[in-house]
C-alpha cells in the first residue's frame, strides 16, 4: 500500500511543530520537537515508539487539544494553529479523535444512542429525529443492533464499546480520524474485528486515519506509512514497506526486534532495546538536539545519527 494522494492535497499537514511543558523545577519537558509530516485522504499514517515518546501530545496538538509552541498545522490547507475555540468549531466536524479507554469515553448515565447523536445536536447540525436517523445509520454502520440504541455503556463488551465510540466519531462525517491506541485495551481478537471495521469504513468512507500506537503488530496490518517518534522527533518515516523491511535508523531496528516471532525458525540475533530512554525533561533554555534528515529512498526519510 502507499499513499493515496488524489490531488486534493494533504487533508493534515504539521510544519515544524514543538511543544513543551513546564516542570515543577524550572525545567521543561520537550515532549515535541520540530515534528513535520503530513496524511493524504484515504491515507493511514501510523505514528510508533514507546510510551513517553510523543506520540500522543502530537495528536493533541493536531486536534487541537492543545496549543502548539511553534510551527503550523493546516487541515485541508488551512492554518488552523491560532485559531479560538469558537474559530475552531467549523473545522471539528473534518477531525474527529478515539481515545484508548473506550470506557472512560462514555458517560455511564447516558444511552449510548444519546451520545453517539451528541455530536450532531451540539454542532446543530440535525434535528432531534434527523439525528435519530443518523445514528440507527451508524449503528449498523459499525456492526450494531438497532435494539442496543437505548443500553447504558456498562451493558456493552469493550469491543462494542468502542465500536459506539466510532460511531460517535463519525457522526459529523470527518475526513480525519485520530485513532489514539484505539484497539490497545482490546483482547486480541477483538481488536482483529475492530481493525477490520476501521478499514472497511476507510474504503466505504474515503477516512483518513492517524494511527497512534505502540504495537506494531497491529501497525503493519493497518497502516500505508509508518513515522517512528523517539524523545519527540521523528527518526523514520517511509511507507509500512521500507520501515518493516528495510529500517534505517538503529532505534527502528531495535524497536522492530521487540516484536516477538512465533515461528522460533525466523528468530536471529536481534538488537534489542536495553536501559532506560532517556528523559525529555531538560534545563530551563537547554534542549534536545534537532535531527537532520536524509532522503535514503524516496518517501524514506532517516534522521542522521552521528
Amino acid at each position: 500500500m502507499t499513499g493515496h494522494s488524489n490531488g486534493q492535497g494533504p487533508v493534515v499537514e504539521v510544519q515544524g511543530v514543538s511543544k513543551q511543558f513546564p516542570t515543577d523545577h524550572k525545567a521543561r519537558v520537550h515532549a515535541v520537537t520540530e515534528v513535520s509530516l503530513h496524511i493524504d485522504h484515504g491515507e493511514t499514517l501510523a505514528v510508533v515508539g514507546e510510551s513517553g515518546c510523543g506520540k500522543s501530545t502530537l495528536a493533541n496538538l493536531i486536534i487541537r487539544l492543545h496549543d502548539v509552541d511553534q510551527g503550523r498545522i493546516l487541515l485541508k490547507g488551512v492554518d488552523i494553529t491560532g485559531l479560538d475555540p469558537r474559530e475552531m468549531r467549523v473545522h471539528r466536524q473534518t477531525l474527529q479523535i478515539i481515545f484508548q479507554d473506550p470506557f472512560a469515553s462514555l458517560d455511564p448515565r447516558v444511552r449510548v444512542g444519546a451520545s453517539v447523536a451528541e455530536p450532531l445536536m451540539v454542532h446543530k447540525v440535525a434535528t432531534k429525529e434527523e439525528a435519530k436517523d443518523r445514528v440507527r445509520r451508524l449503528f449498523e454502520l459499525v456492526g450494531l443492533e438497532q435494539s442496543m440504541l437505548d443500553n447504558y455503556p456498562h451493558q456493552f463488551s469493550g469491543g462494542q464499546r468502542q465500536r459506539v465510540c466510532i460511531a460517535r466519531a463519525l457522526a459529523l462525517n470527518p475526513e480525519l480520524v485520530i485513532a489514539d491506541e484505539a484497539v490497545s485495551a482490546l483482547d486480541v481478537s477483538v481488536q482483529a474485528q475492530v481493525m477490520n471495521l476501521m478499514l472497511e469504513l476507510q474504503q466505504e468512507l474515503g477516512l483518513s486515519y492517524l494511527f497512534i500506537s505502540h504495537d506494531l503488530a497491529v501497525v503493519e496490518r493497518i497502516a500505508h506509512r509508518v513515522a517512528v517518534m523517539y524523545l519527540g522527533q521523528i527518526v523514520e518515516l517511509g511507507s509500512r514497506e521500507q520501515v518493516f523491511r528495510d529500517p534505517r535508523h538503529s532505534y527502528t531496528k531495535r524497536l522492530l526486534s521487540a516484536v516477538p516471532i512465533a515461528d522460533p525458525r525466523q528468530r536471529t540475533e536481534r538488537p534489542l532495546l536495553t536501559g532506560e530512554i532517556p528523559s525529555p525533561v531538560w534545563p530551563a533554555g537547554a534542549g534536545p538536539e534537532l535531527v537532520t534528515h536524509t532522503e535514503v529512498e524516496p518517501g524514506h526519510l532517516v534522521a542522521d545519527e552521528g
